[in-house]
């Protein structure tokens, strides 16, 4: 398969950064996405492709072909709805550790997204799931427990209370990521949005609506984790 003209990647974030370009998936084609995992492939980069379906998975495998496939560990994680390809390093407990939690089952996807994104480097986390604040003796039951995260990264649709609740309730750095999970007028994430900016609790940081990924890499800088700490994204690593 032929290098195309389409894409250009950074292949040198790794190196500026300490994390490596991931690619969007939903809007490009498996023909789009088999091309760029060779390209990286042959500068030794692990790959992580977001929003990429089932269907087109298996397409983007069937572009490749099987051993290929198998080579290069070619793997898709459909609760987070990525696609990998290399061999994920090991978590580094230098590294600091995230918690990442969810305030219901539906906001499961974009939480399997940050702990995926930040599995690719090295960084040790935990998923802690249905603390929502409709049943806050959930969340109050674990607070012990994440006093010991280095970051918090906090996924909730609704009204989005759950990132200014443990904001409120433990000093470590919170991100909030609003989910398109509600009725009506939760209009597909903004209510929750609009309610994590809005947040009285102080140092507050919120991305973008179902946005995992960006607020794992928002951990991964909170951490320090550039080009002299960071676990490295080479295959084998």
């Amino acid at each position: 398969m032929k290098s195309s003209p389409e894409h250009r990647l950074d292949l040198g974030r790794r190196q500026r950064l300490g994390m490596v370009e991931a690619i969007w998936g939903e809007h490009k084609s498996a023909e789009q996405i088999a091309r760029i995992l060779e390209e990286l492939h042959r500068a030794g980069e692990l790959a992580l492709v977001t929003r990429v379906s089932p269907e087109k998975a298996e397409a983007v495998a069937a572009l490749l072909g099987r051993e290929r496939g198998e080579a290069w560990l070619l793997q898709h994680h459909p609760q987070a709805r990525c696609l990998s390809a290399g061999l994920l390093p090991s978590p580094e407990s230098r590294l600091g550790r995230v918690a990442v939690l969810s305030g219901g089952t539906s906001d499961l996807p974009v939480a399997a997204e940050a702990q995926l994104a930040l599995a690719c480097h090295g960084i040790a986390t935990e998923l802690v799931l249905d603390v929502g604040v409709a049943g806050l003796h959930r969340l109050l039951e674990r607070l012990e427990d994440l006093r010991h995260a280095d970051v918090l990264i906090a996924c909730a649709g609704m009204e989005g209370a759950l990132p200014t609740v443990l904001a409120g309730l433990l000093p470590q750095p919170v991100i909030g990521v609003p989910v398109a999970v509600g009725y009506g007028v939760s209009a597909g994430g903004v209510a929750a949005l609009h309610g994590m900016l809005a947040s009285c609790a102080p140092g507050l940081t919120v991305v973008n609506i179902d946005n995992g990924y960006g607020a794992a890499m928002a951990a991964l800088r909170i951490l320090g984790c550039g080009p002299g700490r960071s676990a490295a994204w080479t295959q084998g690593s």
